[in-house]
Parts: structure tokens; sequence; C-alpha cells
């Protein structure tokens, strides 16, 4: 049974101003693992936010698009020219091992959505010879048979962006692919080497049933649902890099391991914190009425200089919300609606216009690799699916309203000359001539200078319609 909701854990803070905003912590797993957990006025500040941001726009396709080019190496190399031989031949056994295992490792629930096996292993490890070292060892990383087996629902932060969109949500992002991608691509090599060799040990050892990882996703979910603040689990979900901090190790590859961890905690949480917390203030001072709600991982919330001390340092008073603490949106909820209403200047995934960051610089070059359908994020297919469809959606919308508009618009044009007789039209020799009908009695001057542009423009789409219609009588 479920605790009751003063018992249940909260990942949210309260930014106090009018109306408040809202820090809420997510992580990497099947939002259905934790949702039941997360109290009501999480859900609720949720609810009533005017706006969401994310650390990523986690459904745009241009965001997947810098995912995948961030990933590769550059032109013209693959793995195998880069990798020391024999741990090129230790990954491609062990990803051998994963694509014969998939079968075995999917629920029934996942073939009765149309998953198969060779479909997930393409999508999570296909092209992984053009991938640079570090994200393969991280791709590794998530091959297990606890991860398989989550694929095909929405982790946290991409459920919240898709009932943000059902919500009509203005949403946006704090930061760009790259902030997070390059960090990643900064490790020296042999650091990478190493790196890549731990993963794969530790994956040859889960296989021989002599290791053991220290944190697993159900560790991770556990925590989360208990309501473990302070549990360095978070950092690591936070940054997706694995522990290798290990006390078998040998002396100098424990300083390996541990400049590994330095640099990415440095790298991943606190630099990436101060400038999340920068623009999160920015945000708050360019738009004081709106009341926001950003769902970060939620390692930026915990441990030493993190997003909320970054705030605090600023002058704004945030303080934890406990589960059973009342939410309480003092502007007026008509506000609300009206911001989320199917305008189009409050369109779903709409990043603010207002704000000078340059959230997408990706779109600036065009580079001429495609779009691959495998990301390292625990919920890649389903970002892929998700913006697939949208993107269709999106695209079979636009042309259908583009049609009406313009059908309609000859339509309202045509009608709003009806106070003008009808022309005389003349074809001679295959010219048209137009005439004016004479002006009926009684319509004052007034009424005909009103008029006059709108029958221009009507007589001008007449007559376009009408020799159209002829050039296409001929051609029949």
């Amino acid at each position: 049974p479920l605790p009751q909701q003063s018992e249940l854990n909260s990942f949210l803070w309260t930014i106090k101003r009018d109306p408040p905003s809202y820090f809420f912590g997510t992580i990497h797993v099947p939002y259905t693992r934790v949702w039941d957990f997360i109290p009501e006025n999480s859900k609720k500040a949720f609810q009533q936010s005017h706006i969401v941001y994310f650390e990523l726009d986690l459904t745009d396709p241009y965001t997947i698009s810098a995912l995948t080019r961030c990933q590769l190496l550059p032109q013209g190399e693959n793995l195998q020219d880069v990798l020391p031989r024999d741990i090129y031949r230790r990954l491609k056994r062990h990803l051998e091992y994963v694509k014969l295992m998939m079968p075995s490792w999917m629920t029934p629930d996942q073939r009765g959505k149309g998953l198969y096996a060779d479909y997930l292993f393409n999508a999570i490890a296909g092209n992984w010879e053009r991938k640079r070292p570090v994200w393969v060892m991280l791709m590794v990383n998530s091959l297990t048979e606890v991860d398989i087996k989550s694929r095909g629902v929405p982790v946290l932060d991409l459920y919240l962006a898709q009932e943000a969109e059902r919500l009509r949500k203005q949403t946006g992002a704090v930061e760009k692919v790259e902030e997070q991608c390059h960090p990643l691509n900064g490790l020296n090599f042999s650091q990478v080497v190493f790196a890549l060799n731990q993963t794969l040990f530790q994956q040859e050892s889960l296989r021989a049933g002599s290791f053991q990882i220290p944190y697993t996703t159900e560790d991770l979910i556990k925590h989360y649902n208990c309501g473990d603040l302070s549990s360095i689990i978070f950092n690591h979900d936070t940054s997706q890099v694995p522990n290798f901090i290990n006390a078998t190790l040998p002396a100098h590859e424990r300083i390996t391991a541990q400049e590994i961890d330095s640099y990415f905690r440095q790298e991943l949480i606190y630099k990436r914190n101060e400038r999340m917390g920068r623009r999160v203030k920015d945000l708050l001072e360019e738009h004081p009425d709106k009341s926001f709600f950003f769902a970060f991982g939620a390692g930026h919330f915990m441990g030493n200089n993190t997003v909320i001390d970054v705030l605090r340092r600023e002058g704004y008073e945030v303080e934890h919300t406990p589960a059973g603490q009342t939410i309480n949106n003092r502007k007026h909820p008509k506000t609300l609606l009206a911001f989320s209403s199917s305008s189009p200047a409050h369109s779903p995934y709409v990043v603010s216009q207002e704000l000078p960051l340059p959230l997408h610089p990706w779109k600036e070059e065009e580079e001429e690799e495609e779009l691959l359908p495998h990301l390292l994020l625990p919920d890649g297919i389903d970002m892929l699916e998700v913006v697939d469809r949208k993107y269709k959606k999106k695209k079979k919308k636009q042309q259908k309203k583009q049609r009406l508009r313009q059908f309609n618009d000859l339509w309202v044009r045509l009608e709003e000359s009806a106070t003008d007789p009808p022309p005389r039209i003349r074809i001679i020799n295959g010219y048209i001539t137009v005439e004016p009908q004479p002006r009926g009695h009684g319509q004052s001057s007034h009424a005909h200078a009103d008029t006059s542009s709108a029958h221009q423009l009507s007589h001008s789409l007449f007559l376009s319609l009408l020799t159209w219609t002829l050039h296409m009588i001929r051609l029949h």
C-alpha cells in the first residue's frame, strides 16, 4: 500500500515570489515506477504553472539531431581505427552477446506494444562503430537487462514534457545540447580508454556472475521514492556517468577513476548548476508575472553548489516544500487559462523568444550527417517516436490549415464584394475583358469608398480564377 500524502517524499522547492515558481527534481527512470510516490502538491504546482522549463527541449528534432552529431567521430573515422585492438574486440563480442540475449530480456508488455528486439537493439546501438568511445562507454553501460525491460515507457522528465504539451503550456530549455555534450567529449584519450575498459569489465563480470554494480536502477528508484535527499546516487543519474571508483582497483587506476569522477562532477554538475541557475534568474526577471516550473535532474538540487544555491546568492528565497504543504498560486486562475490557450503566441514547445539566450545555435549550421535513430538517453526511442508523430501531425495540420486559409480568404473577399453587381465578362479571341456593371441607385459615396479596395482585389482574384479555369479547359 502507498504511504499517506504527508509521508511521501518531496523533490519540490518553492521560489518565493508572486506568483511563486518551482524547482522539481526528476530521475531518468520510467515515470510509472515513481509517479504514485510523487506528492499531489508537486503535481498541482506543475499544473498551475504557466511555463515549464527543462534542461533540454526533449521533443525538439534539433535537439536529437545535435545530440547525434555530438556523439559521432569526425567524418571518415571509425571506432576500429581509434580503439586499441583488444578493447575493440571485447566491445564487439559484448554487443553480439547483448543482441543475442535481447529477445529473452524483453517483456510481454513490450512485445504487446510492437517493440521488437532487433528494432530495439538498432535504436540503441545502431551505427556504434561511428560513435566516439565515451558515448560507446555510456551506451554499453545502459545495455543491461534491467534497462532494456524499462524501454518503451517515457522517463519522468519526458512524461512531464508530454503532459506540458497536452495541457498546452509554453515550454523551453535552459541549456544547449552542446553544453551537455561537449564536456563528455572533453575527457582525454587515456581517460576514455580507461572508462570504456572498466565498463566492459563490469559488464563481463556481471555476465559471469562475479560482480554487482554499486548503483542499479532499482536502487535509484528506491532512494527517490523513499526520499533520500542526500544520496550521492542522484549525481550519477543526473550526469548519466557510471561510478568507476572501486576499492579493488590498483592505486594508479584508482587515481584515474577519481580524476574522471572529479572531472564529471565539475563539468556536468557544478558548472551546469551555475549556468542553469543564472538562466533561471534571467527568466524570472524577464517574466515577473508568470509562474515557472523548472524540472531538472534531482542531482542539480543536492549536495554543494546547487542550482538552489545560485538563486539564493542572487537574493531569491527558495525553500523545500514538504508533501503536505498547500500550493497557492496567488495570481488569478484566469491568467493561467489565458496563457494556456491555443493562441499561436503560446503554442507548445515554443522557447521564449524574449530571452537573449542562443538556445538553438545548431540551427545556423546544417551538417550532412543524417538523423540517426540511436541515442544514449534512456528515453531515446520514446523521444524519436514522439518527435516523429509530432512532426508529421504538425506538418499535416499546417498544410490543412494553409489550404483552408487560402480557400476562406477567397470566399470572404468575394462575399465582401457582393455589394456591387457582378462585372460583365467577355472573351474575344482568347482575351478576357471586364466591364463593371453600372452601380445601383441609393448607395452612398461613403460606402463606395469603403469597399473600393475590396472590389479591386476581388476582381483580380476573380480574373485569376477564371483564367486558370479556362487554361484547364484548354488542357482537357
